[in-house]
């Protein structure tokens, strides 16, 4: 049993939204990237992050997983502050990879099964079998597709309460994107949520339980998605295209 499982066994993290965040700012040296942002993510919930580049989408991301630290406010996964104990909670899917090019996936797997206590083996394995992706295959010589494919297998292949996917569905064919797609929706839980940025809006929002737009540092709209479709009388993509004027 690890200790995620352990944390939900004791009954009252289960009564606490998986992520909340609150009054959160952040500066790069004078440049202030978030301002007062605040929102927080119930169990069960696919949630977008939207907003243009250079917004704080990445950021946030950071801020969570313990990458990067905040200058004000707070962040609380499963009701606990980023840190040690939250690292087992959160799988994190960064825009750009982290795993080196000659790396067989073979040796991929053995990493993340000695580096993650709740990373599921046997379904990478079976999603790589799916794909008909090789484990003997190194990353350098697949396509850009097949490597997202294989990052993203990874990342929801371990028991996470939160799934962190910056850009998962980016510079990818259409096949692959549904591929992708599926994969998010048949492998999370209801005791668990993912919070995803993406710029392929159109593609995605069917997924999308709850949206967030980020602008200027600030979360500007926040809801349940068919609340706002009821709202604005338009789609995620079309309200997104309209509040910043794509």
């Amino acid at each position: 049993m690890n200790q995620n499982t352990e944390l939900m066994q004791g009954g009252s993290i289960m009564e606490l939204p998986v992520l909340e965040i609150k009054n959160v700012h952040k500066k790069y040296l004078s440049h202030s990237v978030l301002e007062g942002v605040g929102f927080s993510i119930p169990r069960g919930k696919i949630v977008g992050l939207l907003g243009p580049n250079g917004c704080g989408k990445t950021t946030i991301l950071k801020l969570i997983s313990g990458l990067l630290q905040l200058d004000e406010g707070e962040i609380r996964i499963n009701g606990i502050s980023p840190g040690q104990q939250t690292k087992s909670m959160i799988s994190y899917l960064p825009e750009r990879s982290y795993l080196n090019d000659w790396m067989k996936i073979s040796d991929i797997l053995n990493l993340f099964s000695d580096f993650y206590a709740d990373f599921d083996r046997e379904r990478a394995e079976q999603m790589l079998t799916d794909l008909k992706i090789s484990k003997e295959e190194k990353l350098k010589t697949m396509s850009k597709g097949t490597k997202e494919k294989v990052q993203l297998i990874l990342v929801m292949s371990r028991r996470a309460s939160l799934y962190l996917l910056d850009e998962p569905i980016g510079g990818v064919d259409p096949a692959t994107r549904e591929y992708i797609l599926h994969t998010i929706l048949k492998n999370f839980d209801e005791n668990s949520s993912i919070l995803i940025t993406t710029h392929l809006i159109q593609d995605v929002e069917t997924i999308f339980d709850q949206v967030l737009f980020l602008n200027q540092g600030k979360i500007v709209i926040d809801g349940e998605v068919d609340e706002i479709r009821e709202k604005y009388g338009k789609s995620i993509d079309g309200l997104f295209r309209e509040v910043f004027r794509c």
